[in-house]
């Protein structure tokens, strides 16, 4: 009976083996089956450069420096805006009269043996506000974030347009690679055809093994280029495939081809009007130097005296239900005089940072006169 019980158990334990080797088997097939056949994706320019503006590293980190500029300008924001708050406190406690100026004698004409009071309870809920009436500092404070708006919009236009160059460029780099990889087999076809023809013209005694070797190391030669080639059409498609931000395990498949589009060629004097209007680089170090000079005046305004309006009001007493209501309201003017030299320090950095701008905006300017003059340089005819 044991032994019948015994053969059943190994049984069921050989078929639920063999079920997770047929299944791990199954899974290895199916992934090497993947691999030498990974699945195919057909990409246009136009696919390929809407594909990069979605999931571009440099495009999606601008996107979120824009994000973080509009919560620094509502920040700035804030600091303008009413201000109000509230507590309730309820404490126990004791006070030491006379550390409020009260001699033994008057504390005992008060008819009160010690200057430390017994206990006692006290309730406090009051509501507060705070308001900046006058700031110029604030008030620049808040344009120089309103302007790294604008900054940051800019950069992101720039990032996003160099990217589509980018990516235009790559898929144009494959196709002339896949071109390239055609014209070697052709190459290699035809060395094998001649070789071919080579040797049947030694078999008949036309020509001697000099031509045949000549062409066996003419096809060797060819073969080494389609390899180089081949190379560099695989290097292509993934430096396409890495710029674009799809995943490397397919096959890709481009669906436009080279061709030939005129264009229309400026004059060197409008191309270069043309570029200066609008171009984002231009536009952008334009909003750099103004962030830097509202930045500057933010931090000189702050020589200028300033007017807060503060005030409470709530319930204070003994006892929760004995409470009665106080507020205070005042105005502080801030006059500002002397801090150590802080001020002026931060006055020298931030001068320092709009001549930084300027310097870079001679710069970029210059950059922009360089393309657009390069561009359009004659072209010597192919």
């Amino acid at each position: 009976m044991w032994g019948k019980h015994r053969f059943i158990v190994c049984r069921v334990v050989s078929l639920v083996l063999a079920a997770v080797i047929c299944g791990t088997a199954t899974e290895l097939v199916s992934a090497e089956e993947l691999e030498r056949n990974p699945p195919e994706l057909k990409l246009s320019l136009r696919e390929a450069i809407q594909a990069a503006i979605d999931n571009n590293v440099n495009v999606r980190l601008l996107k979120e420096r824009i994000a973080a500029a509009q919560s620094q300008a509502n920040t700035s924001l804030g600091a303008l805006l009413p201000n109000v708050g509230g507590y309730l406190n309820g404490r126990n406690q004791t006070v030491n009269l006379a550390a409020f100026g009260l001699p033994s004698d008057r504390l005992a004409g008060l008819g009160l043996t010690r200057s430390v009071t017994d206990p006692f309870e006290v309730y406090d809920a009051r509501a507060t506000l705070m308001q900046n009436i006058f700031s110029l500092s604030l008030i620049q404070r808040w344009r120089a974030p309103k302007s790294g708006i604008d900054v940051a919009d800019l950069e992101a236009e720039v990032t996003k347009r160099d990217v589509m160059a980018t990516v235009g460029l790559m898929y144009i780099e494959a196709l002339r690679a896949d071109e390239a990889v055609k014209a070697r087999e052709a190459d290699n076809e035809l060395s094998r055809q001649l070789l071919k023809l080579a040797r049947d013209r030694k078999a008949a005694g036309v020509t001697t093994g000099l031509d045949v070797t000549r062409q066996e190391v003419q096809l060797e030669n060819n073969t080494q280029r389609l390899l180089v080639s081949q190379n560099e059409q695989e290097s292509a498609r993934l430096n396409l495939i890495r710029a674009s931000g799809i995943a490397f395990d397919i096959r890709l498949v481009l669906t436009d081809e080279l061709k030939f589009v005129p264009v229309e060629i400026q004059a060197p004097e409008q191309a270069l009007l043309t570029a200066r209007e609008q171009r984002l680089e231009l536009m952008a170090q334009e909003n750099r130097q103004r962030l830097a000079s509202l930045s500057l005046s933010s931090v000189t305004s702050e020589r200028i005296p300033s007017l807060l309006l503060n005030g409470d009001y709530g319930w204070i007493g003994l006892k929760p239900e004995d409470a009665l209501s106080t507020r205070s309201i005042g105005l502080t003017l801030s006059v500002p005089i002397f801090d150590g030299g802080q001020r002026e320090s931060r006055i020298s950095e931030n001068r320092s940072r709009v001549r930084q701008e300027s310097i870079r905006m001679k710069d970029v300017s210059d950059q922009v006169t360089l393309e657009v003059c390069s561009a359009s340089m004659p072209r010597a005819s192919t």
